[in-house]
C-alpha cells in the first residue's frame, strides 16, 4: 500500500474518534442533549447543510433535538466534542431549512469540502443509507428499531440484532504491455464518460480472485499481479472500494455488452490530449485517484 496514494483519497481520512465504547451508555441521549459542545449534523434525503465557506454546518442541540433517529458518530480529534447525526423527515427538514438549494449532496458538493468534512459526511451518509434499507428484519419481516446510539437495529419481534454492513468492491487500473490504461463506459452513462473497471467481491472470494474474475467478466481479459494501492469508503449505499493496479497478460479487451459497452486503451499522451472532451471520475472517487496515480500527475480542470 502506498502512503502517498492514500493521502490522495479524500474519503479515507480518519476524521473522528469513533468512541465505540460510549455507544452502549443507557443515558447517552440525555448526555449528548445536555452537552453544550455537542455538534449536530442534520441530514434529509442524503443531503446536509453547508456553511457559506463550504464546510459542514453543525447545529446545537438547542436548535435540533436528539430524538430516536440519531447516530452518535464519535468525537472530534481536536477537542473531543461529540458529533451526532440526526435524520430528519420532510416536515422537520422544512423547519430547520426551508430553502431546498441549501441542502447539499455528497456527490455534487463533496469535492469542495475539506478532507475531514468529506470523511464525516461519508460516515454519516453510509449509516443513514444502512438505516433506511434495514427498517425491516431480513429474517421475519418485522419492524426494526435503532439501538446503541444508531449502530444497531433490533428486530422488535425476535430481538435479533442487525449491524451496519459494508459491501467490499474492487476497482482496478489495468495496464497493458505498452503501459496504457484500460477505461470503459457503461451503457447508462453519457457517451463520452469513462472510468476504470470495478465489481463487488463475491461470497467466499479473496480480493485478488475478485480482481481476476471481474476483469475477465467485464472485459474478457486475463490479468495478473494485482497490487493493492489503498481503500476508501463509498457510501452509495455503503460500499468499501479497494483499489488495485494489475497487468493484462491475455485477451483483447472486449466489453461484456451488458454493464460495459465500450472499452479503450489510453496512453498518457492520449488521455491528456482528450481530457477536455471526455468525462472522467470525479475528484471524490478512488477511480480518479488510481487514474492520476498511473498518469503521474493531477488532471486539472476535471471534476465530473
Amino acid at each position: 500500500m502506498s502512503k502517498q496514494f492514500t493521502l490522495n483519497l479524500p474519503l479515507a481520512e480518519v476524521a473522528l474518534d469513533r468512541d465505540y465504547l460510549t455507544r452502549v451508555r443507557p443515558d447517552l441521549t440525555s448526555e449528548l442533549s445536555a452537552n453544550s459542545n455537542t455538534l449536530v449534523l442534520v441530514m434529509f434525503e442524503q443531503k446536509v447543510l453547508l456553511t457559506e465557506s463550504l464546510s459542514l454546518k453543525f447545529l446545537s442541540t438547542e436548535t435540533v433535538g436528539i430524538g430516536r433517529n440519531f447516530v452518535y458518530l464519535g468525537k472530534t480529534l481536536s477537542d473531543g466534542s461529540p458529533v451526532v447525526l440526526v435524520l430528519l423527515d420532510s416536515e422537520e427538514a422544512e423547519q430547520v431549512e426551508s430553502d431546498s438549494t441549501r441542502w447539499h449532496h455528497l456527490r455534487r458538493s463533496g469535492a469542495g469540502l475539506s478532507s475531514s468534512d468529506a470523511a464525516i459526511f461519508t460516515q454519516a451518509l453510509a449509516l443513514a443509507n444502512w438505516h433506511e434499507n434495514h427498517s425491516f428484519c431480513p429474517s421475519c419481516g418485522s419492524i426494526t428499531s435503532s439501538a446503541q446510539a444508531g449502530w444497531v437495529r433490533v428486530c422488535e419481534k425476535e430481538s435479533r440484532e442487525l449491524y451496519p454492513r459494508t459491501d467490499p468492491a474492487i476497482i482496478v487500473g489495468v495496464v497493458d504491455e505498452h503501459d496504457r490504461i484500460l477505461l470503459g463506459s457503461q451503457g447508462a452513462w453519457e457517451d463520452n464518460r469513462y472510468s476504470i473497471l470495478a465489481g463487488y467481491v463475491e461470497p467466499g472470494e479473496s480480493l485478488d480472485a475478485a480482481v481476476v474474475r471481474e476483469m475477465f467478466e467485464e472485459a474478457g481479459i486475463v490479468v495478473a499481479d494485482p497490487i493493492y494501492l489503498g481503500s476508501q469508503a463509498w457510501p452509495f449505499p455503503y460500499s468499501l472500494m479497494l483499489g488495485f493496479m494489475a497487468k493484462r497478460i491475455e485477451g483483447d479487451a472486449i466489453p461484456d455488452g451488458e454493464e460495459i459497452v465500450k472499452l479503450r486503451w489510453f496512453s498518457r499522451e492520449e488521455l491528456l490530449a482528450e481530457s477536455g472532451s471526455i468525462l472522467l471520475p470525479g475528484k471524490l472517487s478512488i477511480a480518479r485517484a488510481i487514474i492520476e496515480h498511473w498518469l503521474g500527475q493531477k488532471l486539472e480542470g476535471q471534476d465530473h
